[in-house]
């Protein structure tokens, strides 16, 4: 069911579980900022998802809080997860939901990384 990201934060979404280790993950990457493992539903042959480690809703709530160094670090986490995966060439897309209309499941902010096949101009519904 997709989220309003203007809430307050919620401590018990599943992404915040993960991040304590309350429910498990392979964690393809990890920094003081930043984890990244593969989406338990992939939409596409490669599909990682990026968390930051702080508490942010969405792209907006970490942009208008986050300090520099949280955003900085969590850019370059993104980047970096996909050099690693070997996806610069041929491609990958990004994607970062916000909200009920862009339907934002869970309410804390994770950047998509689809590849592994032609995309398309939009990811199929």
């Amino acid at each position: 069911m997709p989220i309003d990201a203007t809430q307050p934060y919620d401590d018990q979404n599943i992404f915040a579980k993960i991040l304590r280790g309350e429910i498990p993950a392979t964690r393809l990457y990890e920094d003081a900022y930043a984890i990244a493992f593969p989406d338990i539903a992939p939409q596409a042959p490669t599909h990682i998802l990026v968390i930051p480690k702080g508490a942010y809703v969405s792209w907006d709530d970490l942009s208008a809080r986050g300090s520099d160094a949280e955003i900085a670090g969590f850019v370059r986490a993104v980047g970096k997860v996909a050099r690693d995966a070997g996806l610069v060439a041929p491609g990958y897309r990004l994607l970062a939901n916000t909200g009920l209309d862009s339907h934002q499941e869970v309410p804390h902010l994770h950047v998509h990384i689809f590849a592994g096949r032609p995309l398309g101009p939009l990811l199929a519904r």
